[in-house]
């Protein structure tokens, strides 16, 4: 009955790791139709799942067993939260008459995901399944999206009962009022400097599409919140460049200049707004006009002038027609984009990154999907890579290590025609590294460049800021990831200078195999801007007064 429903919701794929606790679920997939992708941990399971939210915009799936299965998975709803991202893990639970025993596993699981998902439930009665999960969708997929977490009970799963399958859900898509409009339209139409600021979930292809071609008439710059580059054509001509860690000067200056800002989708939460430095809190101190699918959004941090309480696809299929004050504001704003994220500054060491992604920028189809975890080198794929297609970039704004491997399995494994890279640091992919396994094991013929500079590279960063020279817990030593992806059963390569990148990749692709390439990386090229002994020397300066 579960599995019925999950297929009367449109559901194609599950992510799980096998337990005792819902073996009858793994029983009734076993015959649905339904691909099953099965992962070596919790983790990476639950952040795959999150990533086919990200990639489709209805709920990803997941299965865990339960206390152990729960928590590691927890992980992967935390993303799901912080990137309000739609997805729903199942979870084994105890027998029902075990309750309140601190049973083998036991978790109270309202309690435990309290804070992190939606809405968390349990099923008693099995009759109440198809009702349950029905609403789980609209809960996971509706407003601000977000995880929502159902417990199973294992004897409730083996209940006989006869009811109906729930209808497919399709989540409420609130739209503007007609005064809204209009009102955005008089103050679009007397700003002399507007800005539009893109972030969230819920957009569609349309949506991107038609809120380009609307900015290229109406001569408006169009900015990204952090990790959310494919919602805007990074070659568009009214493109200005991604809000987020480490920006282009001349965009915070911009947005601290305009006299609208237009925010469509996001929050403006702290990578984005600068440590909340960038507006005032509650009064931002510039006119900002808020769209968001959740009225409880809106106003929750920044006051703005007009709140519009509608989802992307509605707000942009109604977007004003105006006449511009001014000409020429979006192609100065553009200019400025391309000049900070054309050409890499060279770096210590032998293997230069920044040119490795520009020759990725050159070489990758439109269509090829990017995927990274946190770190330090993500810093170089969002300031010099030009995602140039909706629905190509798969990357945490809650900042989760280890997320880019098992998000590109994902990928791979729903678009197969694509090509599907994950860019990760030596500490972000050890951290779910063993999803390469899964990967060599279904064919899912994903490129993952692990870019080693054998240290914990952002966390030293902020260590020789606050305590210059005292280096301790971030060092690494790690495995030779090129041999380690051949022991799986993939291709490997090993990279030691920027020449040998290219003939590497290649190779992998070729191979039609997963693949890993291991680059080293000289540790003192740091961040696109500042090498490790400049920031020791700047903090060492700050403390000699």
């Amino acid at each position: 009955m579960l599995v019925d429903q999950l297929r009367a919701q449109s559901v194609e794929r599950v992510t799980c790791v096998p337990g005792e606790s819902y073996l009858a679920v793994l029983d009734a997939l076993r015959d649905s139709g339904i691909d099953v992708l099965v992962c070596r941990q919790e983790g990476g399971a639950a952040i795959m799942a999150e990533a086919a939210g990200k990639l489709t915009g209805r709920p990803g799936i997941c299965f865990v067993t339960r206390g152990p299965g729960a928590t590691n998975a927890s992980a992967g709803v935390h993303i799901a939260r912080q990137d309000s991202t739609p997805m729903i893990l199942f979870v084994g639970q105890i027998a029902r008459r075990m309750r309140d025993r601190e049973a083998f596993q036991e978790v109270d699981y309202r309690q435990m995901f309290g804070g992190l998902a939606k809405w968390t439930v349990e099923i008693d009665d099995a009759a109440r399944i198809p009702e349950i999960l029905a609403r789980a969708f609209r809960v996971a997929m509706q407003g601000r999206p977000g995880p929502v977490v159902v417990a199973l009970p294992e004897d409730m799963l083996d209940d006989v009962v006869a009811v109906s399958d729930a209808p497919r859900v399709v989540p409420a898509a609130p739209a503007p009022s007609g005064d809204d409009v209009e009102r955005l339209r008089a103050m679009l139409a007397e700003a002399q400097r507007p800005m539009v600021l893109l972030g969230g979930s819920r957009w569609t292809q349309g949506a991107v599409a038609t809120l380009a071609a609307w900015a290229a008439r109406h001569d408006l710059p169009v900015a990204v919140s952090f990790r959310r580059a494919q919602l805007f054509p990074a070659d568009h001509p009214n493109f200005a460049g991604e809000l987020g860690i480490g920006p282009n000067p001349a965009l915070l200056a911009r947005i601290r200049e305009a006299d609208l800002l237009l925010m469509v989708g996001g929050r403006l939460s702290e990578m984005p707004a600068q440590s909340y430095g960038l507006l005032g809190i509650p009064n931002p101190g510039l006119p900002l006009v808020h769209v968001h699918a959740d009225a409880a959004e809106l106003g929750r941090v920044y006051q703005p002038v007009l709140a519009i309480e509608a989802a992307p696809e509605t707000f942009c299929a109604a977007l004003p027609d105006f006449t511009p004050t001014g000409s020429g504001r979006a192609a100065d704003a553009h200019a400025a984009y391309r000049a900070w994220s054309e050409t890499p500054e060279p770096k210590p060491g032998a293997f230069q990154y920044g040119e490795a992604i520009t020759w990725l920028r050159e070489r990758l189809p439109r269509d090829a999907v990017i995927c990274n975890g946190a770190g330090n080198f993500a810093t170089w794929v969002h300031r010099y890579y030009r995602f140039r297609a909706f629905g190509t970039q798969l990357a945490p704004t809650s900042g989760s290590m280890g997320y880019g491997l098992p998000a590109a399995v994902m990928a791979k494994r729903s678009r197969p025609e694509r090509i599907v890279v994950a860019l990760a640091g030596d500490g972000d992919v050890m951290m779910t590294v063993q999803e390469f396994a899964t990967a060599v094991q279904y064919g899912i013929a994903v490129v993952v460049v692990v870019l080693d500079n054998g240290m914990y590279g952002t966390i030293r960063m902020h260590q020789e800021r606050e305590y210059p020279g005292r280096v301790s817990a971030t060092e690494l030593r790690n495995p030779d990831f090129a041999a380690l992806a051949r022991a799986c059963g993939g291709h490997g390569e090993r990279v030691e200078c920027t020449a040998d990148f290219a003939p590497a990749f290649e190779r992998s692709l070729a191979s039609g195999l997963p693949a890993m390439i291991h680059c080293r990386v000289d540790p003192e090229a740091l961040t696109p801007t500042m090498t490790l002994a400049a920031i020791r020397e700047k903090a060492l300066a700050a403390q000699r007064g």
